[in-house]
């Protein structure tokens, strides 16, 4: 089998893992690529990753056909008496200049995508993501100033078509095609509000506050946890995010204002019991 059949066989095999991955907004079994990207964020890690994947492929190649040019030149019977050369000025050269050529390669685009994902642009709704353990409440200071908790749905108590260790009794709801900036704390040790889809990631640390943001451009259930160690209760503190349209999210709303009244005036959340692990 030629090289250029078996490089077919791998662009048409990885095509295809593409696709199946592409068709999901939640973890698959064996699934091998990223979520379904929701959001542009996720689209620009998904390209950058592809670019990558070309460089790091193209690498590999060459130094594999540079191992087997050795392997066959330079073999005891195809070469029985060995060089005696100790330096050569045009291959030191290149084996310097041209890994630094790789990198700034990769460095533009990786530090555009950094950008990208670091600036916050004015955002048309602000949703606050506090972490506890092991649970995540939420607040919507710009729609109602509400405040809920979201906790995981114990195995008993799942519906037919939820997902195991990631459904939560409350989802976080947020209107598509919406700039949505969320600011992340906790209150006993660090934690980390991470969505795949969204390619969001950001640790939620006790006394500070740090923001990210996601637009989610199409409606749908989306899933993450905590990715930081934050005790035994570590693998039970779920995110479950449902995107809807503005004008259903304008319902939910209103729903929501009435449903996640506080029962006094002191600001604190409702809190509500940590899930038996």
């Amino acid at each position: 089998m030629g090289l250029s059949r078996v490089l077919a066989i791998l662009a048409a095999l990885g095509a295809y893992l593409g696709a199946v991955s592409a068709q999901a907004d939640e973890p698959q079994p064996w699934e091998t690529g990223f979520q379904a990207a929701a959001s542009p964020v996720m689209e620009r890690i998904e390209g950058f990753h592809t670019e990558l994947l070309y460089i790091i492929s193209a690498i590999a190649g060459f130094v594999l056909i540079l191992l087997l040019y050795v392997i066959v030149r330079f073999n005891q019977r195809s070469n029985p008496t060995a060089s005696r050369t100790t330096h050569n000025t045009f291959v030191e050269v290149a084996w310097t200049v041209i890994p630094i050529m790789i990198l700034i390669v990769i460095v533009v685009p990786s530090f555009k995508l950094l950008y990208f994902e670091g600036k916050i642009q004015k955002p048309d709704m602000i949703v606050k993501a506090i972490g506890h353990q092991w649970y995540w409440s939420y607040e919507y200071p710009n729609n109602g100033n509400f405040t809920f908790d979201a906790n995981l749905v114990q195995d008993k108590d799942l519906k037919a078509g939820q997902l195991r260790l990631l459904t939560t009794d409350n989802p976080l709801v947020v209107p598509v095609d919406t700039m949505i900036e969320v600011q992340t704390t906790a209150t006993d040790v660090i934690h980390a509000w991470s969505v795949p889809s969204f390619g969001v990631k950001t640790d939620s640390v006790p006394g500070k506050l740090n923001d990210t943001w996601f637009k989610v451009e199409k409606p749908g259930v989306y899933y993450g946890q905590c990715s930081e160690l934050c005790g035994n209760g570590h693998g039970f503190m779920p995110i479950m995010i449902q995107a809807v349209s503005k004008a259903d999210f304008d319902k939910w709303t209103e729903d929501a204002k009435k449903k996640f009244a506080k029962a006094d005036d002191s600001g604190a959340p409702q809190l509500a019991a940590v899930p038996a692990n």
